[in-house]
Formats: C-alpha cells, structure tokens, sequence
C-alpha cells in the first residue's frame, strides 16, 4: 500500500527516532522515504516505541494495525465484574458419639444391629449342633449374652452320652464246673474246659456315636453298604438302622445318594416314607438293630 504524508518523527523502541514519510505499510511495518531522497528498510510495528505508535495511530488507515501493539494504561482498561459467591445450604454434620450410639441413632445402624443379633443366634444352633448340645440351651445363651454366649459353648468340649447297655455285646456268661462238695479248705477247683469266654452274637445291635466315630462318606460306603440297593440281602435283611439327629430319630430304609457333605435318606415318618438330605455335622448317632429288639 503507498501513502504519501508529510515528514514526521517516530520514537523508536531502542530511544532513537526516525523522521521521513511513510511511503507504504502492511501488517509486517511500514517504509519511509527519507529527507535526502532515499528509501528505509522496512521497519517492524514491533520496534516502535509507545508514542511512536500512538503518532502512527492519528493516521485512520494505520491505526487498525498498531492498536494491538499499543498498551492500554490500567485506568482505561475495563474492570472485571465482581464475583459474588452465593450462599449454599450445608449439611449439618452429626454430633460426636460413640459406635453403639450411632448405630442405635440411624435406621441403618439398627437393620445392621439386627442382622448381627440374628446371625448370633443362628450362631448358637450351629455350635449345638457340632457340640452336642441342647439347641434351645445354647440358642438362649446367645440371645441372652450375644457373642459371648455362642464363645463359651464353642470353648467346650463335645458331649459324649453314656453307651447304653443293649449296646453291650451278648454272649454266655462264664461257666464254673465244680463237681461233688466244695472241700473244707474252702479252694475252688476248676475242671479243665469248663471256662467258656463270651461270644460276640453276630446279631447283636451295633451304635456309633459322633466323637467316637467320623460320620462322612467312607464311613457310610464302608458300614452299610448293604442300605445302598432298594432290596437287602444276608444279615442287612434282619437289621433296623437309625440315624439320630438334633432334628429326630430317623427309621432309615434304604440310602439313596450320598455327597461329599451330605446323605439322603428314604426314611419311614408314621406310614409315609419320604427322601430326607442329613448333613453329616447334624446326625449325632447312628444305631443298627435287630427288628425283633
């Protein structure tokens, strides 16, 4: 663009100044014809000083193209809105307190308190039942002193009933052959082959208690594996076999699967017969009799 003005000066950026007309500008500088005729170089926006382009700007057709290298004072330039913080509504925060008065104060301390006294409880029936206990028993110490309660019945040991005499084996007493009057020296004599020790009967009844024996998988393959089929044969034929738990007394007719936790029994209630599953930690005796005892 060529532009003939008048001879003015120009401060520069580095203290000197610059007298001449402008000859041409664009958006790099401008160039000026000097006094003695010749022609400068192109001279950069960039190293005006301040009033150097403010002088620039008093030209309407330069001005757009300074303005962005004039620097505005901090009087002119427009101030900032204001930020204004608003007020927001905050939660009040409880007021301190210990664990059992926060869980008793909010509905979801007491739904936990609730669920922790059920599992205790349940708690207490489980250990009855690996202990030998009464369920009732330890069931009310759990609900009555929680956490200790099921504690304390854990710590004992597990009840062994007293074996019941029938359970005892059968056989012939004794025998003491003492022929003619017994002598005066008051010795026994006893006559050779008159002692017969006691015979085990092999239908004698047979109990198997937990403590004294493992209740799982082998143990049943291995005792009564004649329960297995649905008809029995030899001796099985003339026995009854019981498993007692902390449930009841089961009549047991025949065993219909078995599982590496677990038994399922076809078993006679009144005179119905139905298939009941026993876990091996519930059943607490095991007893096989003769029918006619």
């Amino acid at each position: 663009m060529l532009l003939s003005a008048r001879a003015e000066t120009y401060s520069l950026a580095d203290g000197t100044s610059l007298d001449g007309d402008i000859v041409s500008f664009d958006d790099i500088g401008v160039k000026f014809r000097m006094g003695d005729g010749s022609y400068s170089d192109r001279v950069a926006w960039t190293k005006f000083s301040q009033e150097g382009l403010k002088t620039l700007a008093n030209n309407p057709k330069i001005k757009p193209l300074v303005e962005p290298f004039i620097e505005i004072p901090q009087s002119e330039r427009p101030q900032k809105p204001e930020v204004r913080v608003q007020a927001v509504r905050r939660l009040a925060l409880p007021p301190s307190q210990s664990l059992l008065g926060a869980l008793f104060s909010s509905s979801v301390g007491l739904f936990a308190l609730v669920l922790i006294y059920g599992a205790n409880i349940y708690a207490g029936f489980e250990i009855a039942v690996v202990r030998a206990r009464p369920k009732a028993l330890v069931m009310g110490a759990a609900a009555v002193l929680p956490i200790l309660g099921p504690i304390i019945f854990l710590l004992m040991p597990i009840q062994m009933d007293a074996v019941p005499s029938e359970t005892l084996v059968e056989g012939d007493a004794a025998t003491f052959a003492v022929p003619g009057p017994v002598p005066e020296t008051g010795e026994m004599q006893v006559t050779p082959g008159a002692f017969h020790p006691p015979s085990a009967s092999p239908s004698a009844g047979q109990i198997f208690q937990r403590g004294q024996f493992t209740f799982n998988r082998r143990f049943f393959e291995t005792k009564f594996s004649g329960y297995f089929g649905a008809v029995r044969h030899g001796a099985d034929k003339e026995m009854s076999l019981f498993v007692k738990t902390g449930g009841g007394k089961y009549q047991v007719e025949r065993i219909t699967r078995i599982g590496a936790s677990d038994v399922h029994l076809e078993v006679t209630l009144g005179e119905v017969r139905q298939e009941v599953m026993v876990p091996f930690t519930d059943i607490q005796e095991i007893q096989l009799k003769p029918k006619d005892a």
